[in-house]
């Protein structure tokens, strides 16, 4: 049983993860369990090349990030179970008791956070019925969104990225998986406001 399942390991994704693993010392997520469905085949940063994305290199790939972002999960947080070649096709149950089904196995978990793109070739069954136009993509892309009021698509259930409804640059994407991170624990911390910060100072 996973206390979270991250679906999706592009930027929102990764960063969701990234944030949640670095805070594997604090009392209230010593003992929580972390898992991310790595996919990236159909993530928008495999063509991406950035030059305007503050912090990172100009001219640096996409799919690049993509690699390095995997290999600096597993090195500094490896707690954090990476799922890699498997793609979700349904989500059964409620909360807290979801049962997330992939073309090879099935996986329970009690917090969900659906972090894929915003294509219309979406087809988790489960979520469908939460699926509506994107809000700030033309209408010509026929882009879609999940239903969501701050991130929270349902009780247990979280959207980040594009699929949240947020223009695609890879700052927004990040800064929404991060906000959802923090959400998750503050949720585990009680409801007190958390965050995970690492300092020289320390």
């Amino acid at each position: 049983m996973f206390d979270v399942l991250i679906i999706g390991g592009g930027v929102s994704g990764m960063s969701c993860a990234l944030i949640l693993g670095s805070a594997k010392n604090k009392p209230f997520a010593v003992d929580k369990k972390i898992g991310i469905i790595t996919h990236q085949r159909t993530s928008a940063l495999q063509e991406a090349l950035f030059n305007n994305a503050y912090g990172i290199t100009p001219g640096k790939l996409g799919s690049e990030l993509l690699s390095e972002s995997i290999g600096h999960l597993s090195q500094l947080y490896p707690h954090v179970l990476q799922i890699a070649d498997e793609k979700v096709l349904k989500i059964e149950s409620t909360f807290p008791n979801f049962t997330v089904v992939t073309n090879k196995k099935s996986y329970s978990t009690k917090i969900i956070i659906v972090a894929i793109g915003s294509a219309n070739t979406f087809a988790i069954e489960g979520l469908m019925g939460y699926v509506e136009p994107h809000q700030k993509t033309i209408v010509e892309k026929q882009r879609i969104q999940l239903k969501n009021t701050d991130h929270k698509v349902a009780e247990g259930i979280y959207v980040v990225g594009t699929l949240a409804g947020w223009r695609s640059q890879l700052a927004i994407a990040a800064g929404s998986g991060a906000s959802v991170a923090t959400d998750i624990l503050t949720l585990w911390n009680g409801g007190v406001d958390s965050q995970s910060h690492d300092s020289i100072k320390k």
